[in-house]
């Protein structure tokens, strides 16, 4: 029996590429449903900035999975990793920064945020390593019931993640700090341990690349490049937020 197309269809050739939206009507559904929740979630008129961020970063996860990235990720290893990138380093702080205050920083439970930190840091390492791991992201592309699990699995994590990077209790600050840095330095090494390796080791790309005018190797170099530096430089920015809040409390309790 003949094996069936990926989920986002055969790999595209230049020449068709900007024709290949995927036009899953189920997964439209999906995301108008999700981002109707959110809307509905966010009515206070003085959650109009999260409303907008939210929209933002809805808008950014559809543009991820429904535009011709979704058939350009079949036939490059650098594009899904630029689709997960856009997915967890974009749209997923836009959406965790307009999360309902209310679930972001209950201040009276602070271990339970506590855990939920820990949690989502731990969650977003297995996610990301399991599905660039050559195995289980082959299994992608056979399966369609596996390609969203690596999808919904790595935004969902990093949606979690982000959050709790963001809203955390300014009591959490060092806390949030270290989930943050150990966040972006096994981001940065498992980009690098891709980036410099000498040898392709994800079997599907092997004849994928060519039409592209990437080998195997320099299309994975590429991708590892791209998961590499821009993790550093968003979560750089976030522990920068964070110690600036902190600063901002300590000022204003000299003050008093």
């Amino acid at each position: 029996m003949p094996q069936p197309p990926p989920y986002c269809g055969t790999a595209p050739t230049p020449a068709e590429i900007l024709g290949r939206f995927n036009l899953d009507y189920r997964l439209m559904l999906v995301l108008a449903a999700l981002v109707l929740w959110h809307m509905i979630a966010l009515h206070a008129p003085a959650q109009r900035r999260a409303r907008l961020l939210a929209g933002a970063g809805w808008l950014v996860a559809s543009a991820a999975l429904i535009s011709p990235l979704c058939a350009l990720s079949v036939a490059l290893f650098s594009a899904r990793v630029g689709q997960h990138m856009l997915l967890v380093l974009v749209a997923a702080p836009l959406i965790g920064t307009g999360l309902p205050l209310r679930a972001a920083a209950p201040a009276s439970h602070g271990g339970g945020r506590t855990r939920v930190l820990w949690g989502s840091t731990g969650f977003f390492f297995a996610a990301l390593w399991f599905w660039h791991m050559p195995v289980p992201y082959g299994a992608t592309f056979a399966s369609v019931a596996a390609y969203w699990a690596m999808h919904v699995t790595l935004f969902g994590s990093a949606i979690l993640l982000w959050r709790e990077l963001i809203h955390h209790p300014r009591r959490q600050t060092a806390q949030a700090l270290a989930a943050g840095a150990i966040t972006f330095v096994h981001m940065g090494l498992l980009g690098a341990i891709l980036a410099l390796s000498d040898r392709p080791l994800f079997a599907w790309h092997l004849l994928t690349t060519q039409t592209w005018g990437l080998t195997p190797l320099q299309d994975q170099q590429l991708g590892g490049a791209l998961m590499w530096v821009p993790g550093i430089a968003l979560f750089l920015w976030s522990a920068l937020r964070s110690l600036s809040r902190l600063w901002r409390t300590l000022d204003s309790a000299r003050a008093v």
